[in-house]
């Protein structure tokens, strides 16, 4: 059960500020001092925050709620991270860029079934593979919108809509009525980065390499990355993140080294995304707590102003409990019961609408910044340490969130969320 919610003062925002202002500058202005002490200040600003509400607002609850949030959170992620890393697979030829828009179509879809973390651990270095020598930051860019996030939009096999589903919404609701608004954003994205891969392509020197035969090492661990996904959707809190370290542990020992070796497996992205997660997590309570208690004064009367609000909140957020906070406060315009699953099936069947704009904004505008989902830090960090360009926070967002996804994702709500 999650622990009462406490009234923050709004200066207990500026922590989460900071940390915001600080990943998206220093890296910038202060590489080498921010590499050397980011650890220190993430550390700082959640002591901070939850200092304050442990001593102050007597909300030890609440602080340990978080705690065990976060370490679900580093245990699912570190599992996932150690088991797609155990499996090497050879992509023969170079990418095209018909090549690259099947493989991020296809890494969508699949992400659907394995989850977008899964997916994106699972195939991001092969993406990187086929692109060498000329990956660039929008490869990466593009990676993130469609399988680190449009990726789990149909299926609740991670957050945000496993939280839909163990509260009530049905497994296969979202894949029945949110596939064509998917549909749309993905098709629509991919049409955009095939024309932009095309002319980078043809400005691109870098001499075609002989092709070879498709092979892959460590098949067995396809079994661990299928055992993580049954631990996540159907094993509850607790005994779940033991199962799923245990998966973890007996990956790694049992995988060669030559596979770890031939994906140039390193610890430092897992490492550096712990971190930067333990400041969110920490400075964030109070964001979250501000938001639920405020979420009924935000006048969401309309399909649209849930999409663009729970999108907006998501894209700076982490879209789970995002997702959970619009999704409560639109059961409560029609005095439901979050907690109560006759309730949220009886919304589900009622509000198909309303649920899919909470929905889908959750899922697609966790795209918008780096820590809008968990993969997004990830996918930079792995694509930083193999030594392909990565944009920084503020590029990401800048460059291609804010250009490029939000007009598609605009579109969305024009075609399917006019009311």
């Amino acid at each position: 059960m999650a622990a009462a919610i406490v009234q923050p003062p709004p200066a207990l925002l500026a922590p989460f500020a900071i940390l915001l202002i600080t990943i998206a500058i220093f890296p910038l202005v202060l590489k080498q001092h921010w590499e050397r002490h980011y650890q220190k200040l993430c550390a700082l600003l959640a002591a901070t925050t939850c200092g304050y509400y442990f001593f102050a607002l007597h909300g030890a609850a609440r602080v340990q709620h978080a705690a065990g949030e976060y370490v679900s959170f580093i245990v699912v992620v570190g599992a996932f991270f150690v088991v797609a890393g155990a499996i090497h697979l050879h992509i023969p030829r170079s990418a095209s860029p018909l090549a690259n828009v099947t493989f991020l179509f296809g890494g969508s879809l699949l992400a659907n079934f394995i989850g977008t973390i899964g997916a994106s651990m699972l195939l991001l270095r092969p993406f990187l593979h086929m692109n060498r020598g000329r990956g660039t930051a929008m490869h990466v860019a593009f990676f993130i919108f469609t399988v680190g996030n449009l990726g789990g939009a149909l299926l609740p096999v991670g957050p945000p809509l496993f939280l839909g589903y163990i509260k009530g919404v049905p497994f296969l609701w979202a894949a029945l009525h949110c596939w064509p608004q998917w549909l749309t954003a993905t098709g629509v994205l991919l049409v955009i980065f095939f024309v932009a891969d095309t002319i980078a392509c043809s400005r691109s020197r870098v001499a075609e390499t002989p092709s070879t035969h498709f092979h892959c090492y460590g098949k067995w661990n396809f079994g661990a990355l299928l055992a993580l996904l049954l631990i996540l959707v159907f094993v509850p809190n607790g005994v779940r993140e033991l199962l799923m370290l245990m998966v973890a542990v007996v990956s790694y020992f049992l995988t060669p080294q030559r596979v770890f070796e031939a994906n140039e497996f390193s610890w430092r992205p897992l490492i550096e995304v712990a971190w930067i997660f333990l400041g969110i997590f920490g400075t964030m309570i109070p964001v979250l707590d501000y938001v639920e208690i405020h979420a009924t004064g935000f006048h969401l009367a309309s399909d649209a102003r849930f999409y663009w609000g729970t999108g907006l909140l998501s894209g700076v957020l982490d879209n789970a409990p995002t997702y959970l906070t619009f999704l409560t406060a639109a059961l409560s315009l029609d005095h439901l019961d979050i907690n109560h699953l006759p309730d949220v099936a009886q919304f589900a069947a009622g509000h198909g609408s309303r649920l899919a704009a909470i929905s889908l904004a959750a899922t697609l505008f966790g795209g918008l910044t780096y820590i809008g989902n968990s993969p997004n830090l990830l996918v930079r960090a792995i694509a930083e340490s193999r030594h392909v360009p990565a944009p920084g926070f503020l590029a990401y967002t800048i460059k291609y969130a804010l250009p490029i996804l939000v007009p598609v994702l605009a579109l969305v709500g024009l075609i399917f969320f006019r009311g």
